[in-house]
């Protein structure tokens, strides 16, 4: 049986080819498709808006501003006036002081000097005379009874705070005064632990009762004083 085709006319032989050439023109038509680009028509404008000259021109420099001189001094008068003092100096006379034999000496009665006597404070372990704490009038031993009234004094006002024992704040509070020449209590100073504790031990010292003043040399004088107070719970 012959074949109808001619063998030379077979393309089947270069369909490879074709397929190659075909995808190289497609890849190239997407290519230019991609770097395509599309520019918008240029827009005419006034040039005479541009202002961009006119900030490059060069301004000017300000000129200094000269200060007039000064005026020239007054020409010195060709002629100087010599004029004469005409009042009279009156001269200061020296007396001596040296008594003469002839003057009579008056005695001067002796003149009574007050002592000064600074306002200073005295502690209370030197002073000569210690304050008297109500009570301790009749006792012998004035310093002795003092302090003991002073304990006592404070286990009768003492009361711990109560947001001290609720956050267990315990300690001794150092508690400094002065017993001033009227017997009164002032310059209250404290230092402690906690504020709650200083706050009772000032509401302590300040229902101390007025003294008999502390005197140095038979003179009242201010007397510091310092005691402790314990806070401790049980």
């Amino acid at each position: 049986m012959e074949l109808k085709k001619n063998p030379k006319a077979d393309l089947s032989k270069r369909s490879g080819l074709f397929f190659v050439i075909g995808l190289a023109v497609v890849m190239l038509v997407v290519w230019q498709a991609l770097e395509y680009k599309k520019y918008d028509k240029v827009k005419q404008y006034d040039t005479s808006m541009d202002v961009d000259d006119l900030l490059d021109e060069e301004v000017p420099m300000t000129e200094q501003i000269k200060t007039p001189p000064p005026p020239p001094p007054p020409a010195a008068p060709e002629v100087i006036e010599i004029v004469e003092d005409e009042e009279e100096v009156e001269e200061t006379v020296i007396e001596s002081t040296e008594t003469s034999q002839e003057e009579e000496v008056i005695e001067v009665e002796d003149v009574a000097v007050e002592e000064e006597f600074e306002d200073v404070e005295v502690p209370f372990s030197v002073i000569e005379d210690v304050p008297v704490f109500p009570g301790c009038e009749k006792e012998s031993d004035k310093k002795k009874c003092f302090n003991s009234m002073m304990q006592k004094h404070i286990r009768k006002h003492f009361r711990y705070p109560e947001i001290a024992q609720e956050m267990g704040i315990q300690g001794r509070v150092s508690v400094m005064f002065t017993i001033q020449k009227d017997g009164s209590i002032g310059n209250v100073r404290m230092r402690g632990p906690d504020k709650n504790l200083e706050k009772e031990a000032a509401r302590i010292i300040s229902k101390l009762p007025k003294m008999t003043p502390g005197k140095q040399r038979g003179r009242a004088v201010k007397v510091p004083f310092a005691i402790p107070i314990t806070f401790k719970l049980q």
